[in-house]
């Protein structure tokens, strides 16, 4: 029987050269001279830090277009409240989401449930979901019904087998 998965995942590699091509940028641009702009990864997401909410939010928008630029789903950040540092600076915390949560992995079953393809069925496989069908045709349906549909999150498919 045909299957695959639908899984949440966010490359790091890439969201690692994002970051690095936007602290070159930071470097060398005029607006962020001396206000000592900068963003601080780690294996969860990121931590903006400028001079004011104005920088940071340009910040923001200057790390966004390289990850944009680099393939990565701006779906997968989740940032944080904008909080003040010491010395009236700014700073904010932006999370990378990967995997599917339980509640999204229900709206995702039920969605596939509401397409009504015969012989079709989804299962959570812990941060994934494992589709299985009778015929690939109707699987190809589900993964163009998934690719419509917002859930909030990336989505990529793999691990397709007849």
């Amino acid at each position: 029987m045909p299957t695959f998965d639908v899984v949440s995942q966010v490359d790091l590699q890439e969201v690692r050269n994002a970051v690095d091509q936007a602290r070159r940028e930071i470097a060398t641009r005029y607006d962020f001279k001396g206000t000592d702009s900068g963003i601080d990864l780690d294996d969860t997401g990121f931590t903006l830090n400028s001079a004011s909410e104005d920088r940071l939010a340009a910040l923001r928008l200057l790390l966004e277009e390289k990850l944009v630029k680099r393939k990565v789903s701006l779906k997968s950040l989740d940032p944080g409240k904008i909080e003040e540092a010491s010395g009236g600076r700014a700073r904010q915390r932006i999370a990378l989401v990967a995997g599917i949560s339980s509640d999204k992995a229900k709206a995702i079953n039920t969605h596939i449930k509401g397409l009504n393809l015969k012989g079709v069925q989804s299962q959570t496989q812990g941060e994934q979901l494992r589709v299985t069908g009778k015929k690939r045709d109707d699987l190809q349906a589900v993964i163009a019904a998934l690719r419509e549909h917002d859930f909030g999150i990336p989505l990529q498919f793999e691990n397709f087998r007849d």
